[in-house]
């Protein structure tokens, strides 16, 4: 590694914008390994997050050392009959289209899951999450790291020439993400109308992929806008809600406290 690069500027501004850059494109895969990790009994989730980001960071560093054949992959594979020039398939378009069905079919899967288990009790859950096992989970996250990493290292390939550089940004990103999934998988779990808007976040982020695949470009900054302002509305939702039940409380507390004073002076 030539570290002559980092005495340049360009080279640090590169830096901290591709890891800004991957820590954004990561929310994706955070959400997504934060729902099917959810599915775990509770001790096992952790670890099941854990193995999911370093296996996203691994595919990262392993396309990245392969930055030629991942270039490579934008070049038509074959050519569709379509329009007067046809229309060249790559393998990108391939991978991208693949793996954004496949998120709209577990993504929506996972929403049906959540009306279907709406009346079960604690127990039938555990019962259920008892039965999910942690191949099965690690297996839907390989899957999808595969689709977030070439879509993430195409990105890096835009924005900084150094292969050194883009590796250390990944490593970067990727050790913030491991700081605070577990912050965000708990909050996601801990709200049910956050975990549905994420899921729903996930099926438009596959519908983007799959429309990528077909060669109709959707710029990233309508999905991120949408989404942030989507977390916006929710989070005024759970501030109000929080507001309410703590009035609720007070009021009951006052009640109470008002029937325990009218008996005291009976007696």
């Amino acid at each position: 590694m030539d570290f002559s690069i980092f005495s340049s500027a360009d080279t640090w501004v590169s830096l901290l914008t591709l890891t800004f850059m991957e820590i954004v494109l990561g929310i994706d895969n955070i959400i997504f390994i934060s729902l099917v990790a959810g599915k775990l009994p509770e001790a096992a989730q952790p670890r099941a997050r854990n193995i999911g980001l370093m296996l996203a960071l691994a595919f990262r560093v392993l396309l990245l050392l392969s930055i030629t054949w991942v270039v490579g992959l934008k070049a038509p594979l074959f050519t569709l009959p379509i329009g007067a020039e046809g229309w060249g398939v790559t393998g990108r378009d391939l991978i991208l289209f693949a793996g954004g069905l496949f998120l709209i079919w577990k993504s929506t899967s996972e929403i049906h899951d959540k009306f279907d288990v709406a009346d079960d009790t604690e127990e039938e859950m555990k019962v259920k999450r008892g039965r999910v096992t942690m191949s099965a989970v690690i297996t839907q996250i390989v899957l999808v790291d595969i689709v977030f990493s070439f879509d993430s290292i195409l990105t890096a390939v835009g924005l900084a020439q150094e292969v050194s550089v883009m590796i250390l940004a990944v490593i970067l990103s990727m050790a913030i993400m491991l700081a605070f999934s577990g912050t965000v998988s708990d909050f996601v779990n801990r709200h049910p109308t956050v975990k549905m808007l994420a899921l729903s976040f996930l099926v438009m982020i596959g519908t983007m992929l799959v429309a990528e695949g077909l060669h109709f470009h959707i710029p990233k900054g309508y999905i991120y806008f949408a989404m942030a302002f989507s977390l916006l509305v929710e989070s005024l939702n759970l501030r109000l809600g929080r507001k309410n039940r703590l009035a609720q409380e007070a009021h009951q507390l006052a009640r109470r406290q008002q029937a325990q004073q009218l008996d005291n002076e009976r007696h």
